[in-house]
């Protein structure tokens, strides 16, 4: 019983079904018809003008959007357990050429105006100094937890006061739309790019990157193929974000893990670090009780001494989702 995370998961049925029917002769890299077709797809979903390129990874996904925001004597405030920082081995200074990570703190690794102000304060004015030249949240953040929308509409605010690029990191975006119930444009908020995660939620290696500013996304296209990131059968993976998005999967997705999620957080309780908001849950355990639920067949990540990781996914099983929660509550 799989609870280590939603990148282990399954790809989903139509996926697979979707590859299958892309695999006709068509225009190389990412002028094919599925490529040809994400703009408007997005559009439509967001309810404003986008541009949309594919990424194999959620880190190029990241990085390429950054590098819109960034320049290489710049520097990009997130969190100081973002992603970006702690889980891509260093590809953001790899991508923009040195630029650097300005950390904040945040409860729950979620910013905030006045954590992102506290970092603008203890930067000095000049040529000595890097200066900020964009934001980066994660939608949801570390922990599980979503922005709500008039969370992001001040850090938008903030980011407009200042001059400053927004990026969000949507691996798990659509959990987060999900979770708040509302439109995907309010969940994303007065972003200038969005990584659009599809691969922790039914796809195989695909993520969209989803630019607000079409000369932005025509900036990305020129980076990622100096990047070695521009496949030259790139219609397989605008198959797989299509399959995802057009039929409104993605957020069927999100929202079967989701309730998995929440069957496992009724059985944690008091033991979870943060309420249920997504697919990721933090639950406080010994190392016997660790010891006691892997011998029943759960297997899940050890975060830290005092806590584990359990993520759900869009194939997670209920019943196997409700037996991790009555197990925890046995302890």
């Amino acid at each position: 019983m799989q609870f280590l995370s939603d990148n282990a998961a399954r790809v989903h049925p139509k996926v697979w079904e979707a590859m299958q029917a892309a695999d006709a002769p068509d225009k190389p890299y990412d002028g094919d018809v599925w490529s040809q077709r994400l703009d408007a797809v997005f559009s439509e979903l967001f309810g404003r003008e986008c541009a949309v390129l594919w990424a194999s990874t959620g880190t190029a996904a990241n990085c390429l959007a950054l590098t819109t925001l960034v320049e290489p004597h710049g520097g990009v405030i997130c969190h100081r357990e973002a992603h970006i920082e702690s889980d891509e081995c260093g590809a953001p200074g790899f991508y923009l050429h040195g630029a650097k990570l300005l950390l904040a703190e945040g409860e729950g690794a979620k910013l905030s105006p006045e954590t992102i102000a506290g970092v603008l304060e203890g930067i000095t004015r000049g040529i000595h100094q890097v200066q900020a030249h964009a934001i980066s949240i994660s939608q949801v953040s570390e922990y599980g937890l979503a922005y709500f929308p008039l969370e992001l509409q001040r850090i938008g605010a903030l980011a407009k006061e200042h001059g400053l690029g927004l990026h969000s990191d949507g691996a798990r975006f659509a959990n987060a739309v999900a979770h708040l119930g509302c439109s995907p444009m309010e969940a994303a908020g007065p972003v200038d790019a969005l990584s659009f995660g599809c691969t922790k939620n039914g796809g195989m290696d695909a993520d969209a990157i989803v630019f607000f500013d079409g000369e932005k996304a025509d900036l990305a296209r020129w980076r990622r193929k100096r990047a070695g990131h521009l496949q030259s059968k790139g219609r397989f993976l605008a198959a797989q974000i299509l399959a995802l998005v057009e039929s409104g999967l993605w957020l069927d997705n999100a929202k079967a893990a989701n309730a998995a999620a929440a069957l496992v957080a009724e059985g944690a309780g008091e033991r979870l670090l943060f309420p249920a908001q997504s697919n990721e849950l933090f639950v406080r355990l010994s190392p016997d009780e660790r010891a006691a639920l892997r011998a029943q067949g759960f297997a899940f990540y050890d975060w830290d001494a005092e806590l584990v990781r359990m993520v759900t996914s869009w194939d997670t099983k209920p019943e196997e989702a409700d037996a991790l929660g009555k197990a925890i509550a046995a302890l």
